[in-house]
């Protein structure tokens, strides 16, 4: 009896000894498309599950197109450990403000610029400040593009042209302060909303990026677009640092290199997006206009002050970020 009882023992312990070995499956969510050829994070994804995949016994299970929930929801659950990696943009900030610097209007003058700022010291010495902020570990960073104005009204070439226009903002403080100060109207609508908003006139316009307007066939709702380029928006790819810490050191480079993979991924296929998306706009009829660097210096000059002061107001000790980023934004405009 005790020699069955000693056997059914050891038969216990090889086996969860086997299952306490066993690699981990890590849930990754997003709110994108899972198509890869349109979706950015939805290529940052499928890419970082077959690398994974492919370098090691681990698991990625994908939860695209809010599977499990909106932005704020993902982060939510990666700071709980429920879902382990999450890709989002904006819901950074609400876990860690000084993401929002990244939002300053007219920040960045160009994707390159861009990339190596977030790449770059600055990058990396905010993903550490988040890290102790909220838990969560940012991997490394994709793009969700530069966002531009559309409307139903009259060509802008110049903040002036926007006086009097109301236009869709996200319920989002530091956006309606842009507007504001660029001279139009903001008005917070939820996305779900915004096509009836744009087709019935409760605003004459709205502001997105390219690829986000045309397959979503906003342009069929509105006439004119300025590539202005106000918001640079970037993705976070984000893991849970308890988790990520639970990992081997092996298991650990793995994942960064794969979501380093990712991130590059994802942003090439915004820019590609981006191109073929001002192109297919323009043949369907939209008028698109890009302004002189002049033009750009008023839009910057108008919109850049007014949120630099209320954002300041909202770090309060925190506010040496922004002076942080300009520097950085300065350095790599040096060095190209």
């Amino acid at each position: 009896m005790t020699k069955r009882i000693l056997g059914l023992t050891l038969v216990g312990l090889f086996f969860f000894s086997m299952s306490a070995l066993a690699a981990p499956t890590i849930k990754f969510a997003h709110v994108d498309p899972a198509e890869w050829q349109t979706s950015k994070k939805g290529a940052a994804a499928t890419i970082f599950k077959a690398v994974v995949e492919g370098e090691s016994d681990m698991k990625v299970e994908l939860f695209p197109a809010k599977a499990l929930g909106d932005e704020n929801s993902l982060v939510q659950q990666a700071q709980e450990g429920t879902t382990q990696m999450v890709m989002v943009s904006g819901a950074m900030a609400k876990v860690c403000k000084v993401a929002d610097v990244l939002n300053i209007p007219y920040t960045f003058p160009s994707a390159p610029v861009a990339w190596d700022v977030l790449d770059g010291p600055f990058g990396k010495e905010l993903a550490e400040y988040c890290l102790k902020k909220s838990g969560l570990r940012t991997l490394a960073y994709g793009e969700t593009g530069f966002r531009n104005f559309t409307n139903n009204k009259r060509e802008i070439r110049t903040p002036a042209d926007m006086k009097g226009l109301k236009f869709r903002v996200q319920p989002i403080p530091l956006y309606i302060e842009m507007v504001k100060g660029l001279g139009g109207e903001p008005t917070p609508i939820a996305w779900s909303e915004l096509p009836n908003a744009l087709a019935t006139g409760v605003v004459d316009g709205q502001e997105n990026p390219v690829g986000v307007i045309y397959n979503n066939n906003l342009h069929k709702l509105q006439k004119y677009m300025t590539l202005d380029g106000h918001v640079y928006g970037a993705d976070f790819i984000l893991i849970n640092d308890e988790f990520f810490q639970s990992l081997t050191k092996k298991e650990q480079a793995l994942l960064k290199k794969a979501a380093r993979m990712a991130g590059l991924m994802g942003r090439a296929i915004q820019e590609f997006n981006t191109a073929e998306g001002v192109t297919k706009v323009a043949a369907e009829g939209m008028q698109v206009y890009s302004p002189t660097a002049a033009e750009l210096k008023q839009f910057k000059d108008a919109a850049q002050p007014t949120v630099v002061k209320w954002l300041r107001g909202e770090l309060g000790s925190e506010a040496g970020w922004i002076d942080k980023l300009d520097a950085a934004v300065k350095e790599a405009q040096e060095s190209e």
